[in-house]
């Protein structure tokens, strides 16, 4: 926080928005701190607290615009993206394609809140192809609650802030070095499982070149497509002859699935 204050005081506009929107993009930049230590420079009077608003909104829009654009253009492509380069997207995706299911666009509302969730709630409105107009009303809405929150505290809690944060620098590198290494075990932690999964994965792959020679040849091949009923509604095609059902009612349907050949699933 003091760190943050101090860096702040010299061009904080221009600092907060670049930081927003660096976070917003899906970097690893924490904005938090950033907004709490610009709530307190309002509170001091080192900047108006109606700008640092205003310019938080802003930079959060500009960047949710530029992912709900990528999903509108390229489709799912872009989910596949984030799939790529995410330590957990996987869980993530279905987890927002359900909440968009349940709530709807209203999920804008608060999804930043939830970490690993914003960044696939935006393309994914793309994807879907929610209204661009009302996308920038629900997603700038939600950018003023998720952003003023947090300056409303520095805002009110500036002084107690800056001396929790003063207390933790005291106390010397050790916590630095403990906070650091418990972050790395845990990155550690999580690339280990997501590689452990794709090798089991790829065991049981079958290509879909594969997939069409079977289907050519006439062999007996029962399909299921197990994506979700938004991905469906969003690309309604998919291969001849399969049978679509949730992946969260396989375990309530699987006896639909023919048990006397071989069964291919597929989710993207």
């Amino acid at each position: 926080m003091a760190d943050a204050t101090r860096f702040l005081i010299g061009h904080p506009y221009a600092v907060l928005f670049a930081v927003v929107l660096i976070e917003q993009l899906g970097l690893p930049l924490p904005a938090v701190p950033f907004l709490l230590a610009a709530g307190a420079l309002a509170a001091t009077g080192h900047a108006s607290l109606l700008a640092v608003a205003v310019v938080a909104v802003v930079a959060a829009v500009v960047a949710d615009l530029a992912w709900y654009t990528a999903g509108r253009r390229k489709g799912a492509g872009v989910l596949g993206l984030l799939c790529r380069i995410s330590l957990e997207p996987d869980a993530c995706v279905r987890r927002a394609e359900d909440l968009f299911g349940r709530r709807g666009d209203r999920l804008l509302l608060w999804v930043k809140f939830v970490p690993g969730l914003s960044l696939i709630a935006t393309p994914l409105a793309g994807v879907l192809r929610m209204p661009r107009g009302r996308f920038v009303l629900l997603d700038g809405a939600g950018a003023a609650l998720w952003s003023g929150s947090y300056i409303a505290l520095g805002f009110v809690f500036g002084k107690e802030l800056e001396s929790v944060a003063a207390a933790a620098l005291d106390m010397g590198k050790a916590v630095t070095f403990v906070v650091l290494g418990a972050f790395g075990l845990y990155l550690l932690w999580k690339v280990f499982q997501r590689q452990r999964f794709l090798r089991g994965l790829r065991v049981a792959r079958i290509t879909p070149e594969a997939l069409f020679a079977k289907i050519e040849a006439g062999e007996p091949v029962a399909i299921v497509d197990l994506r979700h009923r938004l991905d469906l509604a969003a690309d309604p095609w998919t291969l001849p002859g399969a049978l679509w059902m949730d992946s969260k009612d396989l375990a309530l349907r699987h006896g639909e699935i023919p048990r006397d050949r071989e069964v291919v699933l597929f989710c993207t």
